[in-house]
Parts: C-alpha cells; structure tokens; sequence
C-alpha cells in the first residue's frame, strides 16, 4: 500500500469530495496507489456510478462483485464491439479487430481456436521448460546487490514464456515486452501518429512472415495453430495483429505484474509467507490470491446495447460502462477480509480478475500455472527478499503495472 500519510490524505479527499464528482479513473491515483478510498466509498454508496466528466468522456462504473458479473454475463446487452478499455478510439487510429473485442458469433470460433493452446494437456508440455528457465534466471540473480526486480525477474520470465508459446525467435524475446507496452501505453508524448503506426505495421509484417512459414505446419506454438485453424486462417492482416497483440498482452501484463505484486504481499505479510513454506500444498491456494490481490487488469469496458436497469439505475443505449475488478476484488460484502492477503483462503479463485462469462480470460490457467513454478523456484532459493522502496507504478487505469521496484536478496 501507499505510505500512510498519502494513504491518509487519500482517504479524506475521497470521502470529502462531492459523491457526483468523483472519477475512478484518475490515473495519477494509480501511480500513487491511493485509489483504494475512492472504490470503497463507491461500493458503499454509489454502487454503480456515473462520471460525467473526465479525461475519457462520460462513463458507468460499475464497483461490486455481484454487478460486475451481471454485466459479464449479459453479452447480449453489453457489447465488447468497438472497444473493451475506457479508452476511445482516436480518429485516425489503426483498426486492430480481436476476439476479446466481439461479440459472438465471431469471438466464440476465434477463442475456440485459440484454446487448446492454453489446455491442460497442452500447458503440461510446456511446464518442463519454463522452470528449467525460471531457474535459470533466477540462478543468475546477484547476492547481496541491489537489482530491478520487474526488469530481472518479471520481464524476463514473461517475454521468455511468450517466446515459448509463440515460438518466437529467443533471442529477439524483448520485442514482445516492447509491442506489449506500445499497445498498452499511451504513446501520444513519444511519438506521433503517423509513428505509431509505421511501429504497428512493423510489427504485423514481422509476424506475417512467421505466419507464412507455418501454413501446413503441425507445431503446437500460437502462431502455427491460427494460421491453420479454420476459423482464422483467412483473417485479415489487420485482424492477425489484433489476435496476436491480445495474445501478448494478456500472456504478459498479468504474469509480469503478479510476479512483482505478489512479491510486495509476501514481503508485507512474513506470516503467510511462513505458512506457505511451513506448507507448499498453500500454492494451490496462494497463487488465486495473489492475482486477486494484485488484479493486474483493473477494468474492462462494456458498451451498452439497450436501456438496463442495476443497481437502481438505467444506463442508456450507447453508454460506455466500465467493470472496475480492482473495486470487485475488494467487495467486503462477497470477500471476506478482502484488504488482506490470506494464501489460506477457502474459495481462493473468488474473484473477477480474469473477468467472467464468455469473455473469461481464456489464458487463466496459464497464468497461474507460470506464477506457481515462479514461485516455487523463488521460495526454494530464497529464505528472503528485501524491497528496497516503494516501487514504481505505470501511469495506467487499465493495467495496474510496475515499471521497477529495487530488491535486494541478502548474502
């Protein structure tokens, strides 16, 4: 959490404020982590909110547990069309169709497509080589220096696991990370543009030519599994490069940020740390809790079809409402306790991190799987982990991200 004295002043502006004034939105909270003050009062006063004004234009919020998964599961009156951020489409902009921005019928035989590849069975194969490279990585870690932590250990071990599931050219791996945060990143002050995108068309012909090597291939890797799946091997360029951007984003902000995030909830609760060591069958449980405590995505947007009633107010066809799962996680009324982090829980996947209904995150166990050989390798080599500081978080209300945190591991 944020230090006490801005957590404290945080508080008192949330519940001093005007109710109709404020936005959850404000992206300066999350750098600072004080957005916590400002989603309770919502949950408990103005469940479902409307900002009227803020930097992305009017919108619903929508901040319980119980809200955010009626709107997950009327698909048919929420929409994903068009755009699933509370970010709007500029004029100008590349359109980049994917499934997790469709509706069905085309989302269903797009996902479906795209499943297998993140099957049991499938992720089981993969599980040999990831903690052979977590372990290497981690091997090469220094003692007794300090290091980053998010570029050491959270980057490499994701781009590495993406260029794995892609297999992607290993030694051009942080590609990846950088595409991942170009689509991710408000790029307005780096580039104009016209740049961004001749980056995004770069990044389309660098894939089309993997794709054209893997036509008639049999490899089980993401890209050879689109370019002949029925469903999508006739898709558009422009629709590929969507697949693929959602592919990469969502197989490394949510690993990536949970590494770092639930290195921050070990390191502030030595007694649940004590438990999993005293007890390593508490992964099974810990790793579900870390991805709620952290919630790496923090929302996703819906856009209204047709008037509907929740929470005792209509939202209006056309309406953008935005499903705030960093508020959903900490409903006090479905979650017990839910500031804490407990690796113990009894229902430890009650959360909506990967979202719910068709849209459910369709890498989720992937995730979770990779944080858990992650953790065990950690925990395996390390009695401690020293944070040194407050790490540094993304200028994000989309992606709850760290862009360094220092560590030291004591000799």
């Amino acid at each position: 959490m944020a230090d006490d004295a801005i957590f404290d002043a945080a508080r008192a502006e949330a519940y001093a404020m005007p109710l109709d004034k404020i936005d959850p939105s404000v992206q300066d909270r999350f750098v600072t982590n004080t957005i916590w003050p400002f989603f309770e009062r919502l949950r408990h006063e103005d469940p479902v909110h409307y900002t009227a004004e803020s930097e992305f234009g009017p919108f619903w919020s929508v901040t319980t547990f119980n809200d955010i998964m009626t709107v997950e599961t009327n698909h048919h009156v929420f929409s994903s069309e068009g755009a699933i951020t509370i970010y709007d489409p500029q004029p100008g902009d590349m359109q980049m169709p994917m499934f997790i921005a469709m509706d069905p019928p085309k989302h269903d035989v797009q996902r479906k497509t795209v499943a297998p590849i993140v099957s049991h069975e499938s992720l089981m194969s993969f599980a040999p080589l990831i903690r052979e490279r977590a372990g290497k990585i981690l091997d090469e870690l220094p003692i007794g220096e300090p290091f980053d932590w998010v570029d050491r250990v959270s980057v490499e071990l994701t781009v590495q696991m993406l260029a794995t599931l892609f297999d992607f050219p290993f030694e051009e791996r942080h590609k990846l990370k950088y595409w991942s945060d170009l689509a991710t990143t408000d790029t307005s002050e780096m580039m104009t543009q016209e740049e961004g995108q001749a980056e995004f068309m770069a990044i389309a012909t660098y894939f089309k030519n993997l794709w054209d090597q893997r036509v008639g291939g049999t490899h089980n890797d993401l890209i050879t599994v689109l370019a002949n799946g029925e469903a999508t091997k006739d898709m558009p360029l422009m629709e590929f490069l969507g697949n693929l951007l959602l592919l990469i984003v969502g197989g490394n902000d949510t690993t990536r940020n949970s590494i770092t995030g639930g290195l921050i909830a070990l390191t502030q609760n030595p007694d649940q740390l004590a438990k999993v060591r005293a007890n390593p069958a508490l992964f099974d449980s810990m790793i579900p809790e870390m991805i709620r405590w952290q919630t790496p995505v923090a929302h996703m947007r819906r856009n209204a079809k047709e008037d509907f009633e929740i929470g005792g107010k209509t939202i209006k066809a056309g309406e953008k409402v935005i499903m705030w799962y960093v508020s959903g996680n900490r409903d006090e009324t479905v979650i017990d306790n839910p500031e804490a982090f407990i690796v113990d829980r009894e229902r430890p996947r009650q959360h909506v991190a990967f979202g719910f209904g068709i849209h459910r995150c369709v890498g989720m166990r992937l995730a979770e799987m990779q944080l858990r050989i992650v953790w065990e390798e950690i925990l395996k080599r390390f009695p401690t982990i020293e944070i040194l500081g407050e790490p540094v978080r993304a200028k994000s209300c989309f992606l709850r991200s760290y862009t360094s945190m220092m560590v030291r591991i004591p000799a």
